[in-house]
């Protein structure tokens, strides 16, 4: 069984040549830091030139099913799209974990509870890396 991150945003007004350039500039920037070559990142589907209606972004990313590489993937991805919301300010965002709605914070962006905790990490046998 699969789990997957779904991500997308929408905005009666397209995205501008500067938030385009914020887009491609984060999606090129996170794929070079993404940890495992074999596994998914994030992915942007293509939208054509214009998007389908007011959708601006849409993507997913399926989560690996080895335990060791779920939580850095997870942390990843919810990274990466945080930085791809601050880089297209009001649009209406909806990212979900399979069924389940992953909140946003202003503070901490997309974020699951317990996926930095570097104590509940260790006591889970290092399934992540500590934060840097």
């Amino acid at each position: 069984m699969s789990v997957s991150i779904y991500y997308s945003a929408r905005r009666p007004t397209p995205l501008t040549e500067a938030e385009s350039a914020a887009v491609e500039r984060v999606v090129i920037t996170r794929a070079k830091s993404f940890p495992y070559d074999d596994e998914e990142s994030l992915y942007l589907y293509d939208l054509g030139d214009h998007g389908r209606g007011d959708e601006l972004l849409n993507g997913s990313t399926k989560l690996p099913t080895d335990p060791e590489r779920w939580l850095p993937v997870t942390a990843h991805v919810l990274d990466s799209v945080t930085e791809l919301r601050r880089a297209v300010e009001g649009a209406e965002w909806h990212v979900h974990l399979d069924d389940t709605d992953i909140p946003w914070d202003e503070h901490a962006g997309y974020d699951l509870p317990g996926m930095r905790d570097t104590d509940l990490a260790t006591e889970l046998g290092g399934l992540c890396d500590p934060p840097e």
